[in-house]
């Protein structure tokens, strides 16, 4: 069995702001790791660098900039700013002799506050529940990574000439974590395919080059095991490039995370 989500995105400490990831085989997507695993990764060493436990991840960006192999990689973090509420960091990932940065990441960490005024969206109407559908098979032409997850469609299948870039269905690690927090959250994020691929009437490659989420969980997590309905819809394309903008709810109807990633077709 493969090993659990929570072990392949925890980094070992070096010291204060230096960390060892092993990236293990079985999670590649195309020639690279899957990025989720490397921006997942990359959150949970810079939540441990937070000092203050009241402060917890509220926004992550990324750009995956080089292919990540199996093999040992540092993450090195850097304080950027630590104010009264909030904390800015930064982290970039190398691998190899060279020691090349093939990915780098920030993220904002913030206290909850007092507010008078709290809202969030609600559904028009709930997805087919997780239950009542059966896993999509995964085979040869599926990324390698996807095999640690399991997908319950609600949308266009990919590559069927659909006649809108959206995309929808249910997602949980087949070895889940212990809980849901805001590294794995990142992983969940971008497990899925881009919904442009249900536009396509034939496979056509495609990368994200930018990486935008915020956890709508702040200081609660999720058990592991439970499934997340992901809906997702391109907004835009133009010049080889569009944007997408990706949701994560729970079976009761709650929003927990919001993604936008920016993606390049490749030729």
């Amino acid at each position: 069995m493969a090993d659990p989500l929570d072990a392949v995105l925890q980094p070992r400490r070096l010291d204060e702001t230096h960390f060892v990831l092993e990236v293990p085989p079985g999670w590649a997507q195309g020639r690279s790791t899957f990025g989720g695993l490397v921006l997942g990764a990359m959150a949970r060493a810079m939540v441990a660098c937070e000092p203050d436990a009241t402060r917890w991840l509220r926004s992550l960006g990324g750009e995956l900039v080089g292919a990540v192999t199996p093999g040992p990689c540092t993450i090195d973090v850097q304080l950027l700013r630590r104010g009264n509420a909030l904390s800015s960091l930064d982290a970039t990932l190398r691998q190899g002799d060279g020691d090349e940065v093939l990915a780098r990441a920030s993220a904002v960490l913030g206290r909850d506050r007092a507010v008078d005024r709290s809202w969030g969206p609600t559904l028009d109407e709930p997805p087919p529940p997780w239950s009542g559908l059966s896993p999509l098979p995964w085979g040869p032409s599926v990324p390698e990574f996807a095999q640690h997850f399991e997908f319950r469609l609600t949308g266009p299948l990919p590559f069927s000439g659909a006649p809108q870039a959206v995309a929808s269905g249910w997602i949980r690690a087949r070895n889940p974590p212990a809980q849901l927090d805001a590294g794995a959250l990142a992983a969940m994020a971008d497990a899925w395919w881009p919904s442009a691929f249900s536009i396509e009437p034939r496979p056509r490659p495609m990368a994200t080059v930018a990486f935008t989420m915020q956890n709508l969980l702040g200081a609660r997590t999720l058990p592991g095991d439970v499934p997340l309905w992901h809906r997702a819809r391109s907004l835009a394309a133009s010049e080889g490039y569009f944007v997408e903008l990706r949701e994560l709810w729970t079976e009761h109807g709650e929003l927990v995370a919001l993604n936008q990633q920016t993606f390049v077709w490749i030729k």
